[in-house]
């Protein structure tokens, strides 16, 4: 593979999933399990990921997520997401989820998340990414801030190794 990568643009990777919440998904309250809304997002970023690099991805890290909103069932949960910066083998995703109450058509933001995902090759071994191409404000504000995040996680795992040795 060329060491020189055409870049692509963030519009290239937005992703957008939705789902039925039902009563499966649900506790004892009705309200969506946070186990459940952690999948759809990890499934909505992998999205943006794969459509971003064109090849398979793993999930090497999920920043925090605070839930701000209970999702309940029979509401439409709907996730999106796209690449905020590439780091030449790995790539942050942001994703949004949102509720949807169909009856009233009322939006409520409930929570976001950045994930790291690592892009394998056929082998399993990890392989360059083309680089992102940011637009919009936006798009170059998460692009800076996505930046200060991977700093802030490799120390955190650089810490953790430290106390695993």
């Amino acid at each position: 593979m060329d060491s020189i990568l055409p870049g692509r643009f963030v519009r290239e990777s937005i992703s957008e999933y939705s789902e039925f919440a039902l009563p499966n998904d649900a506790n004892t309250l009705g309200n969506v399990l946070g186990g459940k809304v952690m999948h759809l997002v990890d499934i909505a970023a992998a999205l943006a990921a794969v459509r971003h690099s064109r090849c398979a991805v793993v999930t090497a890290s999920v920043d925090h997520m605070n839930f701000l909103h209970p999702i309940h069932i029979g509401q439409l949960i709907v996730l999106r997401s796209s690449v905020n910066r590439v780091f030449r083998t790995s790539m942050e995703v942001g994703v949004r989820v949102e509720v949807e109450n169909l009856v009233s058509g009322e939006i409520r933001h409930t929570s976001s998340a950045y994930l790291t995902f690592v892009a394998l090759d056929q082998g399993g071994q990890r392989r360059p990414i083309p680089c992102v191409i940011p637009e919009t404000a936006d798009e170059k504000r998460r692009y800076e801030e996505a930046g200060e995040r991977r700093a802030y996680r490799l120390a955190m795992r650089e810490r953790a190794l430290e106390k695993g040795r």
